[in-house]
């Protein structure tokens, strides 16, 4: 661990440091970017990324402790979870940033469809599993969400896109499953000490759709590739001011739990279903379902 420990005349573990915080996706775009900023600030960072290289890079650079997990593992998720309640007796933020677009419909080894599982089922299990160490450190839950203006209706039947798949309309579906779930996690856990927040950040130039095929992400990296096209973009840096700025900030005095930000605002998500509480509980029971096998799931 990075942070020193000391204990109270009680005998209670104290973590000298600004705040815990966790971040999942924290091998390059706006993950490692909000980590260096966090860092800097003087808060304990904890990185977790998909590939070994990347992720021991940054954590090299920042001499701070990182673990490896791919999100396409149920398996990886829930040994994630064990190695970092392990190591770290206090998570003030858990950060879920890890996600993506991809290509054609694809089943990970646990047998969902791979932008589903990445970008919500495997961040939802993570939470889950974290949650009596977020519980007991009254913590903020942080969630990478986008635009969700052109999503589709999300059918609870079908949550891997089996009866229709479409790369972009399965990535904004699994971003506005982002929301729901914030949604959802405040208004069960909020009593209880848990804060929760989801945020676009904007059109980031990231690395996020490498494994997209369809037509308009192809154009959309082209337009990227453009020095005059990269105006219409932000950099990492510019769309991790807002991962930054809610995991330093207190809930409650400097942002408002269960709401999805933008550009520091609370902002309503284009999209009708983003209101939909009984949508919101529906999802979480089915997520709930589709995690029961996974080892320690709660």
């Amino acid at each position: 661990m990075r942070y020193s420990l000391t204990y109270s005349t009680e005998g209670k573990i104290r973590v000298n440091s600004k705040k815990v915080i966790v971040i999942t996706g924290a091998s390059g775009g706006i993950g490692a970017a909000a980590a260096r900023r966090l860092h800097a600030d003087g808060h304990t960072v904890v990185l977790t990324g998909r590939s070994p290289e990347k992720t021991r890079a940054i954590a090299t650079e920042l001499g701070v402790d990182s673990y490896v997990a791919d999100f396409t593992r149920l398996d990886d998720v829930a040994r994630l979870a064990a190695e970092v309640t392990g190591a770290y007796p206090r998570i003030d933020v858990l950060a879920n940033n890890a996600g993506g677009m991809f290509g054609p419909q694809t089943r990970t080894v646990d047998g969902f469809e791979k932008t589903f599982q990445v970008n919500h089922l495997a961040p939802f299990l993570l939470t889950r599993l974290l949650l009596d160490t977020l519980i007991a450190s009254r913590a903020s839950v942080i969630q990478t969400s986008s635009t969700v203006r052109f999503t589709k209706t999300i059918d609870l039947t079908d949550l891997d896109h089996d009866r229709h798949f479409d790369a972009v309309h399965a990535y904004g579906a699994a971003k506005l499953e982002n929301i729901l779930f914030t949604q959802e996690l405040h208004r069960r856990y909020h009593a209880e000490g848990i804060a929760a927040a989801s945020f676009y950040p904007g059109n980031v130039l990231t690395g996020f759709g490498a494994e997209a095929t369809k037509p308009i992400i192809r154009l959309v990296r082209r337009v990227a590739a453009n020095p005059l096209g990269r105006r219409l973009f932000s950099t990492p840096e510019q769309g991790a001011d807002q991962l930054v700025w809610l995991a330093q900030g207190t809930p409650g005095v400097d942002w408002e739990s269960g709401a999805y930000y933008y550009r520091r605002a609370v902002t309503e998500p284009s999209n009708a279903q983003a209101f939909d509480e009984a949508l919101a509980r529906g999802l979480w029971e089915r997520s709930l379902q589709l995690t029961a096998g996974t080892r320690q799931t709660p």
